[in-house]
């Protein structure tokens, strides 16, 4: 019986994190490094559950350092890697789609002794072409498509590319740009899996912005959402309206996408800017931040999840909540807490996310290349599902 932590691996400066999103068997992460002085990699760890190891691949990233990494949730082969190049003596943030060799796609494979292995390459399937931005943020994709769709976040502008020819050509299909004074820039987006795959949020400075991908036109705006500038955001599965956000006033804060006036909730729990806010795929309650204060922290967001009351609930049931008054005090809604805080970190935390194959499982990942990977604490597990 293994502990509900902690396995670490450690490589080097890293801060791109994602599991693989379409292997729902084995778990599995990709991690994007960060190197001036070497050829950039991207390590994929996949974790042998029954005996508590980590077994390691490594693929050489000669384009540069990547600051951002985004799976296909079609093909476990492809990937996205936002990068760094320089071009007449101009740093520029790139963006292209990969696929890993072969015989890597699927995980739980032995991991191959160091001594004697090379690390392979991936192999190039298309750039989004970034001759008119210089700064490409983020790439993500159409969560519940055929791996053919996918928006990526430059500068001041929104592209939505198709991938064609089995993702060998980026076509530009539709296109959107911030307007108004002053250098605008996005730092992050995510694509809502909710309304048929039509919604996308972002965030640039401290706003929240939602967008209709049919016709590329801005639905909602959240100035201010934040005191600082906003790092992250993250649909929840299961609540269609529902949208967290986190940023450099070191708060997480909880949006119903109807009604922007204010959150819905707020969490103040780390001292630092946090980068990083992630749902659970199955659990919404369950909610994962990273922070530059080194902390990750297991959040139980229970009020405002699907399940407020221990049991699924629908938003029609808690308006009938009138003709239930004279019923006993247990159909009151749970309590938010803090379930665990977590300091295997000495440095910056700048992802954390889910494994897409057990929904119990999660890693993080700092700065100094520390990757851990943790357990939702078993009482917990076994509250929640019983």
């Amino acid at each position: 019986c293994f502990p509900d932590t902690v396995l670490i691996y450690t490589l080097s400066t890293a801060r791109a994190l994602t599991p693989q999103t379409a292997e729902t068997d084995a778990i599995r992460f990709l991690v994007g490094t960060q190197s001036l002085k070497y050829d950039n990699q991207i390590h994929i760890i996949d974790f042998d559950d029954e005996n508590n190891i980590i077994n390691k691949n490594v693929l050489l990233h000669q384009a540069g350092e990547i600051w951002h990494i985004s799976a296909s949730p079609a093909d476990r082969g492809v990937l996205a890697t936002c990068y760094n190049r320089t071009s007449d003596s101009k740093v520029l943030t790139c963006a292209a789609v990969w696929r890993m060799p072969k015989e890597l796609e699927s995980g739980s494979h032995e991991s191959p002794d160091d001594s004697s292995s090379t690390a392979q390459t991936l192999e190039l399937l298309c750039h989004l072409d970034n001759t008119a931005h210089s700064n490409m943020a983020c790439v993500v994709w159409e969560p519940m498509g055929d791996g053919k769709k996918i928006i990526s976040l430059a500068d001041n502008h929104i592209l939505l590319w198709d991938l064609q020819e089995s993702s060998s050509q980026a076509v530009l299909a539709s296109s959107a740009s911030l307007g108004g004074k002053g250098q605008l820039k996005f730092t992050s987006g995510r694509w809502s899996p909710h309304h048929n795959c039509t919604q996308v949020a972002t965030a640039n400075d401290t706003t929240l912005r939602g967008w209709d991908t049919r016709s590329m036109s801005q639905i909602y705006c959240i100035e201010n959402a934040h005191g600082q500038l906003v790092r992250d955001l993250d649909f929840n599965p299961n609540k269609q309206y529902y949208l967290a956000s986190c940023g450099d006033d070191c708060k997480v804060k909880f949006w119903d996408t109807r009604n922007v006036t204010e959150p819905v909730k707020t969490l103040e729990e780390h001292s630092h800017w946090v980068w990083n806010v992630r749902y659970n795929h199955s659990h919404d309650q369950l909610v994962l931040t990273g922070s530059s204060d080194s902390r990750v922290i297991l959040s139980n967001m229970v009020s405002i999840s699907s399940e407020p009351f221990g049991h699924l609930v629908d938003d029609d049931d808690i308006s009938d909540q009138e003709d239930h008054r004279s019923e006993e005090k247990s159909k009151e809604p749970l309590q938010d807490n803090v379930i665990a805080t977590y300091e295997e970190h000495e440095d910056s935390v700048y992802a954390v996310d889910w494994s897409s194959a057990d929904p119990w499982l999660f890693a993080s990942l700092s700065y100094d290349g520390r990757l851990v990977i943790n357990r939702v604490p078993r009482a917990l597990k076994y509250h929640i599902l019983l």
